[in-house]
């Protein structure tokens, strides 16, 4: 179904459209995830042999912007372009049968002259996960493939970045000793010491931290193992599941049904939630919160985001395992993150303030935490009124995030930061009626209409025409297909909870 579809139905229809959503979500509990450029890439390089290849070689070229680059603007095009481009040379260096070496020439050829400016070039990179790592593991690999390549330099690291750290990494996994949980994501960046290193086992489902990359990287040569082992079957299911491509993260289970399900409930869709997802999203929340799926460690993300839904529910849970996340100021993604997230804290302060509003006294016990994060999230706004984000690519996903929960529990002293918010989303609506960062996307204009539709000012004649609008735009909306606009080691799209944003900013704007 096109967004404009989903947009055009009346309330009792998107109120089918949601339930048919979640009930997909039980026939699809790994997460409907679109494809990544940067994680495709590293299993043409390092899993040839897997069911696909051809079709992986042929997304990476097919995907090939007109510059050479791979991936969106402002630096997020340069761990893809590595990624396919290492790739590609892998491919021509190995002979792989059934392809075109034509055409990968001249792709490789095209990604090496565009990754040397980008790689010199003084621009800031995007904060993204592991970028540090990956992009001088990357670096190296071509490299090696492109020493004695006529007119070709070796490719420099950009300012600030150094092998050390990899070094490092590379000898703790060689040695044995643990690897630290949130690091097994993008084990491809140990190389060659990853590959059965023996204090990394996979999950019963054989993944390895959640990504197709880490997995192939852990199976190593599959001649070398048993046929039937589990690592390898996972990654033929990722493979079946999505044609040869592959998502940068999967599964995403609790991730996915935390934010669809406090997307719609937030915005009062009467959303029939079956009692085995209750129990599963309940049961994901240990003592230490929540992971997002089977591999990755436990994150302040998915652990508030599904004490939210929970409380929405009416089966509120008591978030006392978010204090793991706390660092004295502010709720951190993961104990010992480098980076800070405004949208992080704010679904924390949803999760805390939900919970006291269904828990009086348990005001006692969050009262404060709750005026301490409105506060550290107000006085990260921008002077415009946005917020940027470590999560995600537009300022409109944290806008949404960080406007929603002060208007609902930062009290009255937060009421002027979200006006800001508010004002700046009017001034920032594009002529057609939508919003984004880079072009118009449903998804981005979704976020943008919740903000409208959501906080105290929702009756303002301004915010009135600009939801209209934005209805308006949504209609018209052709495509399924929605831009990656998601953090991980590459941008990616968690395609249900982008459509149950769509369908929640749909349906408020029916009811206005």
């Amino acid at each position: 179904m096109t967004v404009g579809e989903v947009a055009a139905r009346d309330a009792e229809d998107l109120v089918a459209a949601a339930n048919e959503l979640v009930t997909g979500m039980m026939f699809r509990p790994w997460g409907h995830v679109s494809v990544s450029v940067y994680e495709t890439g590293r299993l043409v390089s390092l899993a040839p042999w897997l069911a696909g290849h051809p079709e992986r070689l042929g997304y990476l070229l097919a995907t090939q912007g007109p510059d050479g680059m791979w991936g969106a603007p402002d630096g997020y095009g340069l761990v893809p372009t590595l990624s396919a481009t290492e790739a590609i040379l892998a491919a021509l260096r190995r002979g792989d049968p059934d392809t075109a070496p034509d055409a990968l020439r001249e792709a490789a050829g095209r990604g090496l002259r565009a990754l040397a400016p980008c790689l010199a070039g003084d621009a800031g990179l995007p904060d993204m996960p592991a970028i540090e790592h990956i992009v001088p593991s990357l670096v190296t690999l071509i490299n090696r493939h492109a020493a004695g390549l006529p007119e070709v330099e070796p490719l420099p690291l950009p300012e600030g970045m150094r092998h050390d750290t990899l070094d490092l990494i590379r000898a703790r996994v060689s040695s044995g000793a643990e690897v630290p949980e949130k690091l097994l994501h993008a084990l491809e960046i140990a190389g060659p010491a990853a590959a059965g290193a023996p204090a990394i086992v996979p999950t019963p489902i054989g993944t390895v931290g959640a990504s197709p990359a880490a997995t192939a990287a852990w199976l190593g040569d599959p001649a070398a193992r048993d046929p039937h082992e589990p690592a390898r079957a996972h990654l033929e299911a990722v493979v079946s599941r999505h044609g040869g491509p592959v998502p940068v993260g999967l599964p995403i289970t609790v991730f996915e049904r935390g934010w669809v399900l406090s997307w719609l409930l937030r915005a009062g869709v009467s959303v029939d939630v079956p009692p085995e997802m209750v129990a599963d999203l309940r049961a994901a929340i240990g003592p230490t919160g929540a992971a997002a799926g089977p591999g990755l460690p436990a994150d302040a993300d998915t652990t508030s985001v599904a004490l939210y839904a929970l409380a929405l529910l009416g089966v509120p849970y008591e978030p006392d395992s978010l204090w793991a996340f706390h660092t004295g100021t502010h709720f951190s993604t993961w104990p010992g993150e480098e980076g800070r997230s405004v949208s992080v804290n704010a679904h924390v302060l949803d999760a805390f303030g939900r919970y006291v509003a269904c828990r009086p006294e348990a005001g006692a016990r969050y009262g404060q935490a709750v005026a301490d994060i409105a506060a550290w999230i107000r006085d990260r706004q921008e002077p415009d009124g946005s917020w940027a984000d470590r999560w995600h690519a537009s300022p409109y996903y944290a806008a949404a995030s960080c406007a929603l929960a002060l208007d609902e529990f930062g009290g009255e002293v937060s009421a002027g930061a979200v006006r800001a918010t508010v004002d700046w989303v009017l001034a920032t609506q594009r002529p057609d009626g939508s919003w984004g960062r880079w072009a118009a996307t449903a998804e981005e204009t979704a976020y943008a209409m919740q903000v409208l539709l959501l906080t105290r000012w929702r009756s303002d004649p301004r915010a009135t025409r600009a939801v209209s609008r934005g209805l308006a735009c949504l209609r018209r909306s052709a495509g399924e297909e929605h831009p990656a606009l998601w953090h991980d080691k590459d941008l990616y799209a968690p395609i249900a909870v982008v459509r149950a944003a769509i369908i929640a900013a749909a349906h408020l704007a029916r009811r206005t």
